[in-house]
């Protein structure tokens, strides 16, 4: 989003409603509450911005395109990819009669296992972020909110800026600390959060500097985290696509319409849509009849299963196996009564 610093009030009702207050936007970086409506509206704002604004800086050859922006408009292969697979059987205008019904079937399942893809490699996530931020108070997707100054591109240029969205802990390396630690011109204390965090981690209460002792703690909850959730949202993710080619969607298929002005038949295609969605997780879970095999009437079981698991340890991995800060000190270290030399 574009905007200028003096025209920052026309926007004031989407930073109402993200709570974002702007005039500290134009001194330094908010934080967004971690919220669901939130989220929902960074990604529309990046996803209308990586179609439209960037591609025509990058193509214009623009000083002010930036790694952000190129970042951002990865979004846009990842959704043409989808829609070329959706496409592929469902193209079939030249097929007979009997072939296109059956390349029908098999496209609109996998139209739908590239849905179901998507959402469960992306709900799948929460499955690590939320319960690692209600047992340590760590939100490892946390977002925030910066403006950017741009260079003038014209002679009347001015006061041009971007407003993007990145996370607090988006870079392991280099967190954006700063936008943790209290605002003293508000009387809050600046180690507020780095207490909380200490406390609720086992770290213990009114530390000296307890900045110093949470921050190595985070990045490491950060890191693998992270891990948990490139491992568990793939393996959930491929349980979305085995839940798309269930038979139950056959029938589902058959009464379907997207059609919202036929109110009864759409009516009647949403509910059946959720009932289809459970009737297929029990279809995989127990197997197809007459399967031939141990695997094949068991491999829903073991892939869940395997989802699941992975689930599991990547949490444990997470919160049991956390490397506390050493409470050692120099006294506990030197031994005062030996001799030594300092250079």
């Amino acid at each position: 989003m574009d905007l200028s610093v003096q025209k920052i009030n026309n926007v004031n009702n989407n930073f109402t409603a993200m709570n974002i207050n702007e005039e500290e936007l134009k001194k330094h970086p908010v934080v967004i509450d971690n919220t669901f409506s939130n989220r929902m509206y960074i990604g529309w704002d990046k996803f209308t911005n990586a179609l439209t604004m960037y591609p025509a800086r990058g193509l214009k050859g623009s000083k002010n395109s930036n790694f952000y922006e190129f970042l951002t408009m990865g979004i846009i292969p990842y959704i043409a990819g989808s829609a070329t697979l959706m496409a592929i059987f469902n193209t079939n205008n030249k097929f007979l009669a009997r072939d296109k019904k059956m390349a029908s079937q098999i496209g609109k399942k996998m139209a739908l296992g590239v849905l179901f893809y998507g959402l469960a490699k992306s709900l799948s996530k929460n499955l690590i972020t939320y319960p690692v931020k209600w047992l340590t108070g760590v939100d490892t997707e946390e977002p925030y909110a910066e403006l950017k100054f741009k260079l003038p591109e014209n002679i009347s240029d001015t006061d041009i800026t971007s407003l993007e969205y990145h996370k607090v802990l988006e870079s392991v390396d280099f967190p954006r600390w700063n936008v943790k630690y209290g605002d003293e011109s508000k009387n809050e204390p600046r180690n507020m959060w780095f207490d909380k965090i200490a406390e609720k981690t086992g770290l213990g209460k009114n530390l000296k500097d307890s900045d110093q002792d949470v921050k190595p703690l985070v990045k490491e909850i950060a890191v693998k985290s992270s891990l948990a959730k490139s491992i568990s949202s793939y393996m959930w993710a491929a349980v979305g696509v085995a839940m798309a080619m269930q038979k139950t969607w056959d029938g589902f298929f058959n009464m379907a319409t997207i059609n919202p002005l036929k109110f009864k038949q759409f009516a009647a295609t949403v509910g059946r849509f959720v009932d289809s969605v459970f009737t297929s997780i029990g279809e995989l879970y127990r197997g197809p009849k007459n399967a031939g095999s141990f695997f094949k009437q068991h491999s829903g079981k073991m892939l869940i299963g395997a989802a699941a698991f992975s689930t599991v340890a990547g949490l444990a991995n997470v919160l049991l196996n956390r490397n506390k800060p050493s409470r050692l000190t120099s006294n506990d270290v030197i031994d005062k009564n030996r001799k030594f030399v300092v250079d």
